[in-house]
């Protein structure tokens, strides 16, 4: 059976999975050492992804693409890293109810920087949106 999603359905599950993640985590790094917490989720990560490729036979020689490319999914690799190690110490060091909306200003920070730097046209929806998502992280943060 094939399932095929819009990218609004997927970012509808990311969101599901991201809340779940946020819980799962707290609980997780409440007697474990944050880091090997994050070593832990990304070994889980990996076989889960190794394993759908192969479900998928989607596995292809990583050749080709630019310099640039490399780079940036390298570079991407390294801050995901960075705010995983982060977010579960956070998440051991403080309430998920704070820490999570705190981190989703994430959300926030991209739109303004696909504005800025990917040059993406500026809406009025767009600022509006980013705007609550930063008023609602503050109004749950104090």
């Amino acid at each position: 059976m094939h399932i095929s999603f819009s990218w609004q359905g997927f970012a509808l599950l990311s969101a599901l999975f991201a809340a779940l993640t946020a819980i799962l985590g707290k609980l997780g790094v409440a007697h474990m050492n944050s880091n090997m917490a994050t070593l832990i989720r990304t070994v889980v990560i990996l076989m889960v992804t190794a394993a759908i490729i192969s479900l998928r036979a989607e596995w292809q020689r990583p050749a080709g693409g630019n310099w640039l490319g490399w780079t940036c999914l390298i570079a991407s690799g390294l801050t995901t890293g960075l705010s995983w190690l982060c977010y579960f110490r956070a998440l051991q060091l403080g309430p998920v109810s704070q820490v999570a909306p705190i981190d989703k200003l994430s959300v926030a920070l991209v739109v303004l920087a696909g504005w800025t730097l990917l040059g993406e046209a500026p809406t009025l929806k767009g600022a509006a949106g980013a705007g609550m998502i930063v008023l609602g992280s503050l109004i749950l943060l104090f």
